[in-house]
């Protein structure tokens, strides 16, 4: 591995990406030298310094000190998760590779990769800043926007798109590269948080889990990734653009950790859970819309609401689609979260096969009440109120029961 060459082209992309990306776009290269010439390297620094947060340095709780997580859980999550990240800068450039036609763009395998990997250059440098106190969360979201503007800027040289169709390009990238990211966060918590253990602590390569536990659950969702895995290097060697889109949604979807296709509710039924009051409240707005990308459907119907006091509630309701195979990721760890500052709390748990997150800000009479019914749909309820039990009995307004007798509507499994 050339270090110097790679220093070189790292200080080049984040300083003059204008001038670096035709350079790019005539490089001849591979799958296997991209990765072990740049991605291999700066895909470790985020995972690495993550590590070093968690495990060494630690994260100052106000009021209750420095917590650390244990060097074997830490490096059981930095090695998965790089593993995993690993994995997603690959589907992404497939993403991208398949929405090229879409937006006047030409289909390149190489070329794909090559502006993911190297749009992710800011991003996985400015994960080194998990390590500072204070702003250092703020210095990795703004390497994560810079991340953005590099594929913006890369995707009319690499993929040959029009330039005023590079934002829509982008966007709709971003929205799937972040489903992936959201898929990877819940396995990776879930994994070595909720099961309080480090991947691969208990197993050994000649055994396995027992089938319904969560290790097991987890070789399953491993083995039918590699088994999609296979579809989609057969289709790519075929050159059948309807194969090759049907093994990409096959992918994503199975990465989502979910078996099946789902139409999600048309916009007007999902609007139809909204009532014209809510528990004192009288709506003052509402819309619905549907969107889709990739194959995937995601329903979502919003709603304000306002009392005699000037207080408003905002209402949403979301139809996740094949994206509540994450919730039933999550299910089989048993995610739970809880944190308290001096002005509130904020803290996710299961309530039978329901999840629910609360948030609660006393300072400003603010917070949230999402819950998740039928691993499908999310009703979350928003606003400044008295207390938190405003949300709670407003979300009563609400035919969760309903919801929930919908969860198998437009699910249609896989073969």
């Amino acid at each position: 591995m050339n270090f110097q060459k790679l220093q070189t082209r790292v200080l080049a992309i984040l300083k003059s990406p204008k001038t670096e990306w035709p350079v790019i776009a005539g490089e001849q290269t591979t799958v296997r030298e991209l990765y072990f010439g740049y991605i291999l390297v700066l895909a470790a620094i985020s995972a690495v310094a993550g590590f070093l947060k968690m495990s060494l340095i630690g994260i100052d709780m106000p009021m209750l000190g420095t917590y650390r997580v244990g060097i074997g859980a830490g490096i059981g999550n930095m090695l998965f998760s790089y593993a995993l990240t690993l994995a997603a800068v690959y589907l992404v450039g497939m993403v991208v590779n398949m929405l090229a036609p879409s937006f006047g763009g030409v289909k390149d395998d190489i070329g794909a990769l090559k502006v993911v990997a190297y749009s992710y250059t800011a991003s996985w440098v400015a994960g080194v800043f998990q390590i500072v106190p204070g702003i250092g969360m703020l210095l990795a979201l703004a390497g994560s926007i810079y991340s953005i503007y590099l594929l913006y800027l890369g995707l009319p040289v690499l993929m040959r798109c029009p330039r005023e169709k590079a934002i829509g390009y982008t966007a709709v990238a971003i929205v799937l590269s972040m489903i992936l990211s959201f898929a990877i966060s819940f396995i990776t918590s879930g994994i070595t948080g909720g099961m309080g253990m480090t991947p691969g602590s208990q197993i050994e390569n000649s055994g396995s889990f027992d089938k319904d536990s969560p290790g097991g659950k987890i070789e399953d969702w491993a083995k039918k990734m590699e088994s999609a895995g296979k579809e989609m290097e057969a289709a790519q060697q075929s050159g059948d653009a309807q194969q090759q889109q049907e093994a990409m949604s096959k992918m994503m979807t199975t990465a989502l950790g979910s078996d099946s296709t789902v139409e999600t509710l048309a916009p007007e039924r999902i609007k139809s859970f909204l009532p014209d009051t809510l528990s004192g409240y009288t709506r003052a707005a509402i819309s619905a819309e549907r969107t889709a990308a990739m194959g995937f459907q995601i329903s979502t119907a919003s709603a304000s609401y306002e009392n005699g006091s000037g207080n408003m509630l905002d209402v949403e309701i979301t139809d996740m689609g094949v994206a509540k195979g994450v919730m039933a990721l999550a299910g089989w760890f048993g995610v739970e979260q809880e944190k308290t500052t001096e002005t509130g709390y904020e803290k996710t748990y299961k309530q039978g096969n329901d999840f629910i997150h609360e948030q609660w800000d006393s300072l400003n009479g603010s917070g949230e009440y999402t819950k998740i019914v039928g691993q499908r749909f999310m009703v979350k309820i928003s606003g400044s109120a008295v207390d938190i039990e405003v949300f709670r009995d407003a979300l009563k307004g609400i035919d969760m029961a309903g919801l929930e007798a919908l969860k198998d509507e437009g699910v249609k499994k896989g073969e």
